[in-house]
């Protein structure tokens, strides 16, 4: 009885397996088709087009942030340097305590600081009616800062009338 017991149970763990490994393939055959055409995850990023970014030329983190774009979202970006970008923040209506040291304009949204790929993407998929999104000032562990990410990041809507509120925490 003790061969047959084991017997059975290997037949158990042997079908438990065959299942699990089935699971598994399903699963990553669905992601692959789930992707579709994204480039490293990022679903609204590919159709974004060109990329407006605007910095001071005296500014490292910039150009780290615009690489961090381009390889990161496979975006093209066209870095314009200036020697004072209050101007663009002016015309662009991005209020003084919302400011960072770059401003960028992606799918027809301003993105104001050391953005996350993840954020501007969710705002390129959900399209919403507002002028842009905002992380204010150059928060340690954001893209093109050095440092580890302490906490949530509140990142603000820039709306259409001049106002701005929370929009998301990352």
């Amino acid at each position: 009885m003790d061969c047959c017991t084991d017997k059975s149970n290997k037949e158990k763990k042997m079908g438990k397996t065959i299942w699990i490994i089935g699971i598994i393939a399903l699963l990553a055959v669905g992601g692959f088709f789930l992707m579709g055409n994204r480039s490293n995850g990022y679903v609204a990023l590919v159709s974004a087009g060109e990329v407006d970014f605007y910095k001071s030329g005296s500014c490292g983190c910039c150009g780290i942030h615009a690489s961090y774009l381009q390889r990161q979202g496979d975006l093209d970006v066209k870095i314009t340097e200036m020697q004072s970008i209050s101007g663009i923040k002016q015309k662009y209506g991005i209020p003084s305590e919302l400011e960072s040291c770059h401003t960028a304009i992606i799918g027809g949204y301003v993105v104001e600081g050391h953005m996350p790929l993840e954020v501007i993407d969710k705002l390129l998929i959900e399209k919403p009616d507002i002028k842009g999104i905002a992380l204010p000032g150059m928060p340690l562990g954001s893209p093109g800062m050095p440092g580890a990410k302490k906490g949530e990041w509140i990142i603000y809507q820039l709306n259409n009338d001049g106002t701005y509120e929370e929009w998301m925490r990352y």
